[in-house]
């Protein structure tokens, strides 16, 4: 994940219901603003030379909500206005105007079209050539395909600190305003105090990104762009800095950093450092601009990958012990491989919400990192090849729980439907499994939604994150790395099971060496590279409401990780009412060194002893019995057991007799 202050970013609550779109936007409310003394002489130059930056709003709007938008709650300019007011510029002079740079780059990949300049009569200027650009100073220069007149602004280059300055901007969307203050002080930048920011205390709002600051004449002494986040002082660039820049070229030179949820405290630092040549249209400044970018991000990747590599999963000590892991009893929800702060490689699983849906179907979601979890359980009433193939229809399922909710004035409406995806393709991670990957837009925001669908036999799981309209690379960069991760073991009733299977478009390539055979009321039988058995309704009921989970997991073979089925398991009910139950849990040595509790473990299995020795027990009015299949003597490297389990209370012959029919149809061919 790119992590840098101009970027937008949504923040999930601890519920992962509800989410605030927050815009980064560098400049927060501040104090009532004094009023203005510039020399009224004055005022008519700066309202000429000063601009609202402004983009279209987006029509129509491809979301469905679940009731119409009270627009009536909004101010009537803001429900009014066709232009999303973001920020401010001027003129400098010769046809040259001045913003911001992150002004000018939220129209980078933008929803709402590209940003042009607003006068105080509503007509709007399209930019036409982009002049100087620099992104750590955050400035460009540009010019307008037609011209709104011939105002512009002196320049006053050696300001004194402690006088009379005044901050002119779009404050709040409400138009060009000014408000007075006083030049305070200098401070080095961050990086390397190539030079020193302006401070100053006059009022400024979002919106007043890329206005002018002003002396008591009225003369440009400074490019308004931040304000301090624990004082009232705000930040200017001298505009000596902006005539300074070098003519005809953008300067990229800005620290960045590069991180990925799954490495706990690994950080990659970096400096984005390029040029390419100016003047350039708008678009093409665009697509130069973010071919960099993407670059460069790719790199910060890949160096952080590589400088991981000795340790990161499934390589490296950390992971040893997840490798060697037995498959847990219950595993529903989604979870993800990620790295702790001891270095270890575990399953972290997020806390969940469940939301009913119709039929017996239902959502779970949850969150790990900055991303959203999502098990949605097909409903059954709902044609298999429908939710498998059409994205439209499962996002809606996901609307369901009220993920995503549009604020208008005092009021807050439901998202229903995002609509049809903005585009769809497929990705498949390093374990050969097949996501499903889809963009939506979300116009009001100027955002989008990223999703990555993994589908399972009871339905999918879904790896989802909001995004700026400019993030589309940096999430999707992360979440093919991300997919690797994801720990999922594949669950669904006998009936889901065959329509899953039917569509060989979905399997990950682990089932090209997995063969499933039931015939409901007669026989059941699976096969692998690693385990085959069979069964009758002599052993246990085969109905289309019997239920099966291939526990797949991460582990070592002959020394090669591979994500594989760990543990076979197959209830006469569903896992919440216990029932009937047979399984066939795989077993490995572990590596020496590894706790004690995996080594004494795998000591109970190779020397058949309790539970895995064939001796039937109760426990909690479940009767089970364990037995290993295969020698033990020598040095065996993998082992299974056969578990059979049953309601009520039976006797030690009628459980063996059952563990013994099992096992008389299983071979296991790996040692």
């Amino acid at each position: 994940m790119r992590i840098s202050i101009r970027n937008l970013r949504f923040v999930a609550e601890s519920t992962g219901v509800r989410f605030a779109f927050a815009t980064v936007l560098i400049l927060a409310a501040t104090a009532v603003a004094q009023a203005a003394t510039l020399d009224p002489a004055v005022l008519p130059k700066v309202e000429a030379a000063t601009f609202e930056v402004v983009q279209a709003k987006p029509d129509p709007d491809p979301l469905t909500y679940e009731k119409p938008l009270p627009l009536d709650l909004l101010p009537y300019q803001e429900r009014t206005d066709k232009y999303y007011s973001i920020g401010t510029a001027f003129s400098i002079g010769h046809g040259r105007y001045v913003t911001a740079a992150h002004v000018l780059l939220a129209g980078l990949d933008s929803l709402w079209g590209p940003p042009a300049l607003r006068d105080s009569k509503g007509k709007v200027y399209p930019i036409d050539k982009i002049e100087k650009f620099g992104l750590r100073r955050d400035f460009v220069v540009f010019s307008l395909a037609t011209q709104p007149g011939d105002a512009a602004l002196e320049i006053d280059s050696k300001p004194a600190t402690n006088d009379v300055v005044y901050a002119v901007g779009n404050a709040l969307g409400t138009g060009v305003v000014i408000r007075d203050g006083l030049y305070t002080s200098d401070t080095p930048e961050q990086q390397d105090g190539a030079w020193k920011w302006m401070r100053f205390s006059a009022a400024a709002s979002p919106g007043n990104s890329g206005g002018p600051l002003l002396d008591k004449d009225g003369k440009v002494i400074g490019v308004v762009l931040a304000k301090s986040p624990n004082e009232n002082l705000n930040y200017a660039l001298p505009i000596q800095q902006v005539l300074d820049a070098p003519d005809n070229q953008a300067v990229l030179d800005e620290r960045t950093y590069y991180a990925l949820d799954v490495l706990d405290g690994a950080v990659q630092n970096d400096v984005l450092q390029a040029k390419f040549n100016l003047p350039l249209s708008l678009a093409d400044f665009y697509r130069s601009y973010e071919t960099l970018v993407n670059k460069h991000e790719d790199q910060q990747q890949q160096a952080l990958l590589k400088r991981e590599a000795d340790n990161l999963f499934p390589s490296g000590s950390g992971s040893a012990r997840l490798l060697h892991t037995i498959p847990p009893e219950i595993f529903g929800f989604p979870g993800m491989i990620a790295r702790n702060s001891n270095g270890e490689w575990a399953l972290a699983q997020s806390n969940t919400k469940t939301i009913e849906l119709d039929n017996n179907g239902f959502v779970e979601m949850g969150a790990l990192g900055h991303n959203l979890l999502f098990h949605i359980r097909r409903p059954d009433k709902l044609d298999a090849k429908t939710f498998y193939h059409d994205e439209k229809l499962r996002m809606d399922l996901l609307m369901k729980t009220g993920i995503f909710k549009r604020p208008v004035g005092s009021d807050s409406v439901k998202i229903t439907s995002l609509g049809k995806p903005e585009s769809e393709s497929e990705y498949v991670d390093r374990w050969q499994r097949h996501w499903q990957t889809s963009v939506w837009v979300l116009p009001f925001l100027n955002a989008r939604v990223v999703a990555y669908t993994l589908p399972t036999p009871d339905g999918c799981v879904v790896m989802l994150r909001p995004t700026a309209g400019s993030g589309l690379h940096d999430t999707t960069l992360d979440f093919n790395q991300l997919s690797n991760f994801v720990f999922e073991s594949y669950q669904g009733t006998l009936a889901q099971w065959k329509e899953y299977l039917q569509d060989t478009s979905l399997l990950p390539d682990a089932f090209n060496s997995i063969r499933i055979d039931f015939d409901y009321g007669h026989r059941f039988a699976y096969s692998s590279k690693r385990l085959a058995f069979s069964y009758t309704p002599e052993l246990q009921a085969i109905d289309p409401d019997g239920y099966m989970d291939l526990a797949f997991m991460f582990f070592s073979d002959a020394g090669r990780a591979v994500w594989d089925v760990a543990d076979v398991r197959i209830w006469k009910g569903t896992p919440n009412q216990i029932g009937d139950r047979i399984a066939f849990p795989r077993f490995h040595a572990p590596l020496e060194g590894l706790d004690q509790d995996l080594s004494d473990t795998w000591q109970k299995v190779v020397k058949r002893e309790h539970p895995y020795d064939g001796v039937a027990r109760n426990q909690d009015d479940l009767m089970t019995i364990n037995a290993i299949i295969g020698q033990t003597t020598g040095k065996p490297a993998v082992l299974y057991s056969v578990f059979f389990g049953i309601d009520g209370n039976h006797p030690q012959d009628f459980m063996k007799s059952k563990i013994d029919l099992l096992m008389k149809n299983t071979q296991v061919f790996e040692h």
